[in-house]
């Protein structure tokens, strides 16, 4: 196998950065930087040249096998949100009272519910719009709140 195709497997496998050294010595050739060198160079420019989705970049803390930024825009349809409890009973509170005024919501959820509407807002579960005669925003859920909890849509009954 060639020491390359050895390198790339090691920085898939680790999935984070990892040091010359590090690599050198998990592909076996601990005592030829230079040659570990070469062959990530060979590496970089494979994947530089074919359209690929994926890159190997040199970061500060060593090198890495990573998603290409114009790929980055997938990851948040492709990958399942991460929310916290707190997150989800904001969003459930915006769910069953949508559309709720933000001002309302902090009433009913308490000030980290800013944080948790701006994550919601950002992970595009909430769409937030200004009131036309006030300073607050109007807060409801969006068409990816419904895809993503596989719901037809919320019972009048709940609001």
């Amino acid at each position: 196998m060639k020491l390359s195709t050895k390198l790339e497997a090691i920085l898939y496998i680790k999935a984070q950065p990892v040091s010359l050294e590090e690599l050198a010595e998990s592909a076996g050739v601990d005592l030829d930087l230079d040659l570990v060198e070469d062959a990530l160079l060979q590496l970089m420019a494979d994947y530089a040249h074919r359209d690929s989705a994926l890159e190997v970049l040199e970061t500060p803390n060593g090198y890495c096998l990573q998603l290409r930024e114009s790929c980055q825009a997938m990851v948040t349809d492709l990958i399942p949100a991460e929310l916290n409890t707190g997150a989800l009973r904001t969003l459930a509170a915006i769910a069953l009272k949508s559309p709720i005024l933000q001002t309302e919501l902090i009433e009913l959820r308490g000030s980290t519910a800013y944080q948790h509407v701006g994550d919601l807002v950002a992970q595009g579960f909430v769409k937030k719009r200004r009131q036309q005669d006030g300073r607050s925003f109007w807060l409801e859920v969006s068409d990816k709140f419904y895809q993503y909890f596989e719901i037809d849509q919320l019972s009048e009954g709940f609001n």
